[in-house]
């Protein structure tokens, strides 16, 4: 029963929640509305599970390491400096993505509650930036209270929009299936999913209780699942195959509240994540780190804005395969090169070996080919 008062455990839950759950939430009506909500379902728990797996090597990882390193580091340490590059491709292009993913959804969030339009998305998009950039100078400290916080605004909205919406519910849209759209979830949902930049962050919050880390990332992941499994449900059984692009433009008005609270959780926590990687693992100073991490965002949403090239659902799944999928496998190479080269003992072990390791990386190569060019 301790667990249940342990700040520094639900500090960490809830850090990997506020991670995961960000604007994929977002697209996934939309491409279950493609395929069928049943087959939906199939990959939230398919990729749920491995992903899941995926965290918990990454944080074994992590404990095996004394010194305090990002995504990058570590894979230079266990797997040396050409796989560190392509970690580091990974990790900027997947986090630049995502930010821009919501940059895109927050703008028209907010737009849509102030204006009853998305005709000033970019106003309220360079406002949100401007917020979010201030909000990340507070360090560490800031990124606990916009966790916390925000988790638990995500958790009482959803449970608002059950209560409200259940009646609503039509069981014939859950039924709906096109097999020929089986894989168009696929890159939306894994990007709806990961979030590993937090994992070094989480170990530095619960520091001292390392005993509760594996538990702690279990729930950590358990959460956005049940989320996400929950919130389609709705979705599909009041909309069917009406769903939007963004679920904020629907006419469940309070899903867009509930995305403004993700996608203010998730830019954050990653913006924190990434001026880490400049600091720890390339040796910038924080105030060149800082410059990086949001200028370069709003310039990529500019840019595009004015191409009239702002897809928000081409940019998770594009995000989604490419930055989870190299990722997932460096990962899984870690944690077997760690077990040899680790410095300390993990609190935890996971078990792996090539198979495992061949057989979730066909999945994710597999997923980056079915985005890419179908």
């Amino acid at each position: 029963m301790k667990i249940f008062y342990d700040k520094k455990f639900w500090e960490a839950v809830f850090t990997l929640t506020g991670a995961i759950i960000g604007a994929g939430i977002l697209g996934l009506p939309y491409v279950f509305a493609q395929s069928g909500y049943l087959i939906g379902l199939f990959w939230i728990i398919f990729l749920g599970l491995i992903v899941g797996y995926v965290f918990l090597c990454l944080g074994e990882v992590s404990l095996r390491t004394k010194k305090t390193l990002q995504l990058t580091g570590y894979v230079k340490k266990y797997l040396g400096n050409k796989a560190e590059w392509i970690m580091f491709f990974s990790v900027i292009f997947g986090v630049y993505i995502a930010l821009l993913a919501y940059l895109i959804g927050e703008g028209q969030s907010l737009s849509v509650i102030f204006t009853s339009s998305e005709d000033n998305a970019l106003y309220f998009a360079f406002g949100f930036w401007i917020f979010m950039s201030l909000l990340l100078r507070e360090g560490l400290r800031g990124l606990k209270k916009v966790e916390s916080w925000g988790v638990i605004a995500i958790l009482l909205i959803l449970a608002i929009i059950l209560v409200i919406y259940t009646p609503e519910i039509k069981y014939e849209n859950l039924n709906y299936i096109n097999v020929s759209n089986f894989f168009i979830p696929f890159g939306v949902v894994l990007f709806a999913l990961i979030g590993f930049n937090i994992v070094p962050e989480l170990e530095m919050i619960i520091k001292g209780k390392e005993k509760k880390f594996k538990k702690a990332i279990t729930l950590g992941v358990l959460i956005p699942i049940i989320v996400y499994i929950l919130f389609s449900l709705i979705f599909e059984g009041v909309l069917g195959r009406n769903a939007p692009e963004v679920a904020t433009t629907s006419s469940i008005k309070l899903v867009t509240v509930l995305g403004i609270f993700t996608m203010m959780t998730s830019y954050f926590v990653l913006s924190f994540s990434l001026k880490d990687v400049f600091v720890y693992d390339l040796n910038l100073s924080k105030k060149s780190s800082y410059f990086l991490v949001i200028i370069f965002p709003l310039l990529i949403y500019l840019f595009l804005y004015f191409l009239n090239k702002l897809s928000f659902i081409n940019v998770i799944g594009i995000g989604g395969v490419i930055s989870g999928g190299i990722t997932g496998i460096l990962i899984l190479l870690m944690n077997i090169s760690s077990k040899k080269k680790g410095d300390r003992k993990p609190e935890y072990e996971m078990p792996i070996n090539w198979f495992i390791i061949l057989l979730i990386s066909i999945i994710f190569i597999f997923g980056v080919i079915v985005e890419l060019f179908f």
